[in-house]
């Protein structure tokens, strides 16, 4: 059952199908020659419904992929800091090639 924005009810229904073929000699094999069709019906119900979200969702989203930008940026500013920091302190010292 499948339920849009309008609150109007779909129904649907899925399949699934599994093929299997032997060959068989005649001349050899007892097995007559048909065709067999077995059925496995497992009956399950899904509702699937869809939902606007709120304006303070999206709101929530820009500002944790923001803080998430400021975070990263935040740790590369300082490994580039701590990084020429210590090319600084091995020139100073002499042991810099």
């Amino acid at each position: 059952l499948y339920v849009d924005l309008d609150e109007k009810e779909i129904s649907t229904n899925q399949f699934s199908v599994t093929e299997h073929a032997t060959q068989t000699n005649f001349a050899t094999s007892s097995d007559l020659p048909g065709l067999f069709f077995y059925y496995d019906l497992s009956p399950i119900k899904v509702k699937k419904a869809e939902q606007r979200k709120l304006f303070l969702h999206f709101v929530t989203n820009v500002c944790a992929i923001v803080g998430g930008v400021f975070t990263i940026s935040g740790l590369v500013d300082a490994l580039f800091y701590q990084a020429t920091k210590l090319i600084r302190k091995k020139i100073e010292i002499g042991k810099y090639v």
